[in-house]
């Protein structure tokens, strides 16, 4: 059951404002005009290369405009002091590195390190908040170990649970189910789901997984070659034409008959010869109050 406080948080206001990102002389994104929706679920996804991640580099405070503006609650992000950025946005970047031997506990504990006054002792609500973040990641029987031992997956669920600990109304995640098995994935995304509905905090992650951002994802935001394409809902966005203009895939899409979102069927070059050739056309699956599956059209 939602604590009646949970649903009284603040929802802050994150967005990019005509924004230019480079590095150096090179040019990645161009003209980012982009508001994250508060308290909804957003994948941001597109082809490698496309620049997503540089988009969430820059909501983030990683990256600074070469021009325009990314705006906290009407504020330039870049001029708010660095403890009180980290008490509303919570990041897991690609690949982050954790100290030498550091034990898990400990590195989760780093998660409070913005709540905590200069000198102040480690508090009651400092430990409840790693408590709690080790438990819902199903990494507390890991705390006494050294994240140096841990698997990939392991480490990446330990992550999680220091960006939890850090208890931020805005989570910025990129590929947050990086060398995660399938089970895995799916655990993860839950839980961001689960934060999100039961906390009404906001998640912005990038993801490769077209199905899994369509499920998962209130929101999509599709990037290509360094501009936003589109945003829309995943009904909206996930269209046989979006795909190919995107990631250059011919692709069938249908309902999926779990969920009714769209489901993206990549048509490889076999697969296209094969069914030009020999296989009558893939009949569209009707999902009540969804639209009949969308395929490429015949050459």
């Amino acid at each position: 059951m939602t604590d009646e406080s949970e649903n009284l948080r603040p929802r802050h206001d994150l967005r990019a404002q005509d924004v230019t990102l480079a590095y150096g002389d090179r040019v990645v994104v161009r003209d980012l005009d982009l508001a994250v929706v508060p308290a909804e679920v957003t994948a941001v996804v597109g082809a490698n290369g496309s620049g997503k991640s540089t988009v969430l580099r820059a909501l983030a405070r990683l990256l600074s405009p070469a021009s325009g503006q990314v705006l906290l609650d009407g504020k330039d992000l870049h001029r708010l002091p660095t403890r009180e950025v980290a008490r509303t946005l919570g990041l897991l970047p690609q690949s982050p590195v954790a100290p030498e031997g550091i034990a898990v506990a400990d590195l989760v504990g780093r998660g409070r390190h913005p709540h905590q006054r200069f000198l102040a002792p480690w508090s009651a609500a400092d430990t409840a908040a790693v408590a709690d973040a080790l438990d819902v990641t199903g990494t507390a029987d890991l705390a006494d170990r050294s994240v140096d031992e841990l698997s990939g997956g392991q480490r990446q669920r330990v992550w999680l649970a220091m960006v939890l600990a850090q208890q931020t109304d805005i989570l910025l995640l990129d590929e947050p189910t990086t060398f995660l098995d399938v089970a895995h994935q799916v655990e993860v995304l839950d839980l961001l789901t689960d934060l999100n509905r039961d906390r009404g905090t906001t998640v912005l992650m990038v993801l490769h997984d077209l199905n899994l951002a369509a499920r998962y994802a209130d929101r999509l935001v599709t990037v290509c070659d360094g501009r936003v394409h589109r945003v829309g809902t995943p009904d909206e966005v996930l269209t046989v034409e979006t795909v190919r203009e995107v990631f250059g895939l011919e692709a069938h899409v249908m309902p999926d008959p779990i969920t009714g979102r769209p489901l993206v069927l990549p048509l490889g070059r076999h697969a296209r010869l094969a069914r030009s050739e020999q296989l009558p056309e893939i009949p569209p699956v009707t999902v009540e109050g969804r639209v009949a599956a969308q395929a490429p059209p015949s050459t």
